[in-house]
């Protein structure tokens, strides 16, 4: 189990609300050890997401504090808790339905 597809509904009360984020997880050989490579196949405006999608392990809490009890549930539900963060709750957000390009 090696490719992961994850599914982040948009917070209540932002610019995410009602909309669906699509998201591929990969696991490599040192996983649970090292934290998962997690990138948005939806696009999406957050600081920690870079210009293709990749969530930056360096500036989001969970992957650069990896700990080994951590499970995908955990990626996804801080990333939407990001979502919601008064910081992030308004930044303007690409067209609904756009994608990264591969």
């Amino acid at each position: 189990m090696t490719n992961w597809n994850g599914t982040i509904i948009g917070p209540p009360h932002s610019n995410h609300e009602n909309r669906i984020y699509s998201l591929s997880i990969t696991c490599d050989a040192q996983y649970p050890e090292k934290p998962p490579k997690v990138k948005f196949v939806s696009k999406v405006n957050l600081p920690c997401v870079d210009s293709q999608g990749n969530v930056i392990a360096a500036e989001f809490d969970t992957l650069k504090n990896w700990k080994r009890s951590y499970s995908m549930e955990t990626v996804l539900l801080e990333l939407r808790k990001s979502m919601a963060s008064p910081n992030n709750k308004k930044l303007t957000q690409p067209p609904e339905g756009s994608t990264y390009e591969d």
